[in-house]
C-alpha cells in the first residue's frame, strides 16, 4: 500500500518550490528593471532640462532684444541719432539701463561712429572693428544672439569688462591641452537694431550686450527653475554652465575648495563632441570632483560657427542611493511574502479539502459576472466560516456594484459641473493677462509719449512765436502770407497732437465730482452738429430712468464721450442711426453706456489693433483717441469694450463704476 501524504504536506511542498523559483527570479528582474528605468528615466530627465536650459538661455536673448527693438523704434531716437544730439541720446538710453542689466549699450550714426556709450560717456568718435552685429544692424537688420569679444573690445565698452572677462584656466586630468593659461576675451548676449528715420532710411544703429564670463545669473537662473533648489545631503543635485570653447565662464558646480569651478575644463571627449563636431552630447561624466548624469549643447554664434556650449548635469549618487533603497525594499519585501506564503500554505494546507474545489468553481463564476450565488454551510469550523463569508461577499458585491454605478453617474456629473466652472474661470483668467498685458504696454508707451511732447513743445512754441512775428511783418496783400497762414495752420495741428501726447501719458490728474452721465451725453449731441454734419443721422436715446449719478472727472468723460460719438457718426459716413443707451450696474451704483452705429463695422483684424496708440484707418487723426479714452476709463477704474459685425456696424460699451 503507497504511503499516504497528507494534503496540508503536499500543499505547503507544492507552494515551496515555485515560491523560492519565483523569488529568485523576481528578484533578478526586478533588480535588472529597476536599474535600468531609473538610470533611463534619469538621463531622459536631463536631456529634457537641457531644452528648459535651452528655452531660458533664449528668453534671456529675446528679453534683451525686445528692450533694445522699443527703443530702436522710438521716433525721438531717429531724431537724436541723425542730429548728433548726445545728450538726447544719453536720456533716450538711460531708461533701458535700468530695466536691464546690460554691460554694453551704444549708438552709431550710419557711418559705424560711435555717438554715445552709455558705460564710456568720454569715449566716442570712434569705429568699431571686426563687429558683425553693427554692420547688419546698419544695413537695417535686427540682430541677436551670442559672440565673443576680444579684450580690446570690451575695454572700449568699459573698462571693468575686461577685469570680469579674465579667467585663469585650471587644467583637469581628462581636458584637452591649450596654449593660454587665461582667458580674456568674452562671451555676450548681444542685440543689434537699426534706428530708421520717417524715410525708412537707417539713420544709425543702437546695440546692448550682455558679458557671460564670471556672470553666475544666468546659469543660477537656470538652476533654480529647472531643479528648484533640490539638495542631496547638502549638496545641489542640479548645475548649470556655460563654456567659451572649453572653458567655464559661468558655472554652480563647485570644486574641492567650495568656490565655484569657474576656469576648469571640458573633457576632450566632450570638447571634439560638441565645439568640433556641432553635437549634442549626453550620458554620464565625471565633473570637477563627482560623477554627473549630464546634456551638453552647442552654442552657435552670430555667424553659425560654434563658439561655446550650454551643459546641464544632475548629480548621479542620488540615483545610485535611490536604486539601492529600491533594491533593498523590494528584496525585503519578497522574503516577506515568502514567509507569509509559507505561512498561509500550512494554514490553507490544514483547512482546505473538499469544498475547496466548489469554491473555486463558484469563485469562477463570479469572475464571470454571477451574482448572488450561495454555497452551502456543511460545518461548524473554519470551511463553514468561509462558506458564510462566501456568501455574504457575493451579496455585498451585488450591493456595491449597484451603489458605484450610482456614484459613476453621480461623478460624472459631478466633473462636467466642476469642468464647466474651471473653463469660466480660465477664460476670466485669460482675460486678466490680457488686460494686464494691454495695461503695461500703455504704461510703457505713455513714459516715451510724455518725453517725446516735452522735447517737441520748447522747438515748438519758437516756431509758433516767429510765425506769429512773420504775420505782424507782412502786409495783407503780401504774395507770402498765405504759406506763412499755411505753416501756422500745421503748427497748431503739431500743437494738439502734442497735447494728445501729453493725455496719453496721463499728465493731467482726475478732478472728481458728480456727474450726470444723461446730461452729459445730450450736451455732446447738442454740440457735434457744429464738428460733423447730422442732418441724415438718426438719434436713438434708450436711457435708464433710475440711473444714479456717478463720481468722476466730467471733462475728461466728456472727452471719452464725444471721441466716441464723433466716431460712430464719421464711420456712417453722415446717414444712419445712432443709438445711445444705459443702464445701472452693481456693484458700487456704477453704469454702462453703449454707443452703436450702423456703419460698415470693422474687420476681426483692425479690432485687435482698436486700442492701440498711432493706429488708425482714417486718412487724418493721430491715433490716440482710442488710446486716450482707455486709458481715462482704466483711471476712472471702468472699463471699455467694443464688438463689431462688418457690414452691420459697432458698439462700444463703457463701464464706470
Amino acid at each position: 500500500m503507497p504511503r499516504r501524504f497528507p494534503i496540508r504536506a503536499k500543499l505547503t511542498v507544492g507552494a515551496l518550490a515555485p515560491l523560492f523559483v519565483a523569488f529568485f527570479i523576481c528578484s533578478l528582474t526586478g533588480l535588472y528593471i529597476i536599474d535600468a528605468k531609473i538610470t533611463s528615466q534619469a538621463q531622459e530627465k536631463v536631456r529634457t532640462d537641457l531644452n528648459s536650459a535651452r528655452e531660458a538661455y533664449r528668453n534671456e536673448l529675446h528679453h534683451i532684444n525686445e528692450l533694445l527693438e522699443l527703443t530702436a523704434d522710438n521716433p525721438f531716437a531717429a531724431i537724436s541719432i541723425s542730429s548728433g544730439n548726445r545728450p538726447s541720446i544719453s536720456s533716450l538710453l538711460t531708461p533701458l539701463l535700468h530695466k536691464k542689466h546690460l554691460d554694453i549699450l551704444t549708438a552709431v550714426d550710419k557711418e559705424g561712429r560711435v555717438l554715445f556709450r552709455a558705460h564710456n560717456p568720454a569715449r566716442f568718435g570712434d569705429t568699431p572693428v571686426n563687429t558683425y552685429f553693427i554692420d547688419q544692424a546698419l544695413r537695417g537688420k535686427t540682430v541677436t544672439g551670442t559672440t565673443v569679444l576680444s579684450p580690446e573690445q570690451l575695454a572700449a565698452e568699459k573698462d571693468e569688462l575686461t577685469a570680469q572677462a579674465r579667467i585663469d584656466v585650471v587644467t583637469t586630468p581628462h581636458s584637452r591641452p591649450r596654449q593660454s593659461s587665461v582667458e580674456r576675451a568674452g562671451m555676450v548676449m548681444v542685440s543689434a537694431a537699426p534706428v530708421l528715420d520717417s524715410a525708412g532710411r537707417v539713420a544709425g544703429a543702437l546695440y546692448c550686450a550682455e558679458l557671460l564670463n564670471n556672470n553666475n545669473d544666468l546659469v543660477d537662473k537656470i538652476k533654480d527653475t529647472v531643479y528648484e533648489g533640490v539638495k542631496f545631503k547638502g549638496q545641489d543635485v542640479g548645475t548649470a554652465t556655460l563654456f567659451l570653447g572649453d572653458t567655464r565662464i559661468a558655472t554652480n558646480v563647485h570644486a574641492s575648495n567650495g568656490r565655484r569651478a569657474i576656469g576648469t575644463q571640458l573633457s576632450a571627449e566632450v570638447y571634439n563632441r560638441v565645439i568640433l563636431e556641432n553635437r549634442k552630447w549626453v550620458g554620464r561624466a565625471f565633473v570637477v570632483n563627482d560623477w554627473y548624469l549630464t546634456a551638453y549643447e552647442p552654442i552657435v554664434g552670430l555667424r553659425g560657427e560654434v563658439i561655446g556650449s550650454l551643459y546641464v548635469g544632475m548629480l548621479e549618487k542620488q540615483y545610485s542611493a535611490l536604486k539601492n533603497n529600491v533594491n533593498t525594499i523590494l528584496v525585503v519585501v519578497l522574503f516577506i511574502s515568502s514567509l507569509i506564503g509559507l505561512a498561509v500554505s500550512g494554514v490553507i494546507g490544514t483547512h482546505l479539502a473538499t469544498p475547496i474545489k466548489e469554491l473555486e468553481q463558484l469563485t469562477r463564476r463570479v469572475t464571470l459576472g454571477e451574482r448572488n450565488l450561495h454555497i452551502d454551510v456543511r460545518s461548524a469550523d473554519e470551511l463553514g466560516d468561509l462558506a458564510g463569508g462566501f456568501n455574504q461577499m457575493t451579496r455585498a458585491l451585488a450591493h456595491r456594484e449597484s451603489e458605484i454605478t450610482m456614484l459613476n453617474r453621480s461623478l460624472e456629473q459631478k466633473v462636467l459641473k466642476r469642468t464647466a466652472q474651471l473653463e469660466e474661470k480660465n477664460a476670466l483668467l485669460l482675460e486678466t493677462q490680457a488686460d494686464l498685458a494691454k495695461a503695461e504696454k500703455l504704461a510703457d508707451l505713455g513714459v516715451i509719449a510724455a518725453g517725446v511732447a516735452h522735447e517737441i513743445n520748447n522747438p515748438l512754441a519758437v516756431i509758433r512765436g516767429n510765425i506769429e512775428f512773420l504775420e505782424m511783418c507782412l502786409p495783407p496783400d503780401h504774395a507770402n502770407r498765405e504759406e506763412v497762414g499755411i505753416i501756422s495752420q500745421q503748427v497748431e495741428r503739431i500743437a494738439k497732437i502734442v497735447g494728445n501726447l501729453q493725455v496719453f501719458a496721463r499728465q493731467k490728474k482726475l478732478h472728481q465730482g458728480q456727474v450726470n452721465i444723461h446730461d452729459l451725453l445730450d450736451g455732446i449731441l447738442g454740440q457735434i452738429g457744429h464738428q460733423v454734419p447730422m442732418d441724415a443721422i438718426a438719434v436713438v436715446r434708450e436711457y435708464a430712468s433710475d440711473l444714479a449719478m456717478i463720481r468722476g472727472d466730467g471733462d475728461q468723460l466728456r472727452q471719452v464721450f464725444t471721441n466716441l460719438i464723433l466716431n460712430a457718426v464719421q464711420a456712417m459716413g453722415g446717414k444712419g442711426v445712432l443709438t445711445l443707451a444705459t443702464k445701472g450696474v452693481a456693484p458700487l451704483d456704477g453704469c454702462e453706456v453703449s454707443i452703436s452705429d450702423t456703419g460698415p463695422g470693422i474687420g476681426p483684424g483692425q479690432l485687435k489693433k482698436i486700442f492701440t496708440p498711432f493706429f488708425t484707418t482714417k486718412d487724418t487723426g493721430s491715433g490716440l483717441g482710442l488710446s486716450i479714452s482707455y486709458g481715462i476709463i482704466k483711471d476712472h477704474g471702468g472699463d471699455i469694450k467694443v464688438s463689431s459685425v462688418e457690414g452691420k456696424g459697432t458698439t462700444f460699451k463703457v463701464t464706470i463704476p
